[in-house]
Formats: C-alpha cells, sequence, structure tokens
C-alpha cells in the first residue's frame, strides 16, 4: 500500500504563534478530524469557554477505505474520513487568556485525546 512516509520534523508550525501556552507533538501521525475534535471539546469543557482556543493543524488530506468482503481490483476507494498530517514538534493547539494552571490541564485533557505524545509549551512573552 502505498499511503506515503512521514520523515523527519515539521519545517514550520513548531513555534507558538497566536496564544500564550500550547501543546507540540513529539512524535509523527495521522490526526484524525474526530481526534482533533475531541480535544477541542475536552479542553474548551475544562476552560468553561474563557479565553481563546487555537487549533493549528488542519485534516486536509483524504483517508480512502474500500467496502467491506470487497474483492481485489476495480480502483481506489471511496474517501472515508480526512487526516492531518502531524510531525515532530508541530504545535497542535494554542490557549490564551487563562491562567498557566488553567492551561496546564485543559491542555492535558485534550492531549489525552490524541493518539501522540505531546509536550507542554509556554511562550516567551509570558510573565508569571
Amino acid at each position: 500500500m502505498q499511503k506515503g512516509r512521514m520523515k523527519g520534523n515539521a519545517g514550520r508550525g513548531t513555534q507558538l504563534a497566536h496564544g500564550v501556552f500550547g501543546i507540540k507533538s513529539l512524535e509523527s501521525v495521522l490526526m484524525t478530524s474526530r481526534q482533533i475534535e475531541a480535544a477541542r471539546i475536552a479542553a474548551t469543557r475544562y476552560m468553561k469557554r474563557e479565553g481563546s482556543l487555537w487549533i493549528m493543524v488542519f485534516p486536509d488530506k483524504p483517508i480512502t477505505k474500500k467496502p467491506l468482503e470487497v474483492r481485489m481490483g476495480k480502483g481506489k476507494g471511496a474517501v472515508d474520513h480526512y487526516a492531518a498530517v502531524v510531525k515532530p514538534g508541530r504545535v497542535i493547539l494554542e490557549i490564551s487568556g487563562v491562567s498557566m494552571e488553567v492551561a496546564k490541564e485543559a491542555l492535558r485533557l485534550a492531549s489525552q485525546k490524541l493518539p501522540v505524545k505531546t509536550k507542554f509549551i509556554v511562550s516567551r512573552e509570558y510573565q508569571a
């Protein structure tokens, strides 16, 4: 199967662009739109809709799948879902407008929904 390889580290999206706190990927993975949405819901629920949350990855890669019990051949299957290519070092979520404790717990809950190991990062402009 020719699904491609995700070699190397992320070339862009490695620094915080909007928020003060964020989570960064430590592995490469294809992240589905459902996983991204589950992480977003987990973070916003803990923050009680305070502050701002940015999703820095977008699922733009179509993943195809053939139906069950179909013989070989007859072309490529239909699009099943979409996924985002996430490489090591890529910022996934960013948060601002909340305290560090709230942001850390919200991003911890969000990272539990994701299929990748993550690291909590803080902007250089942040003053405790």
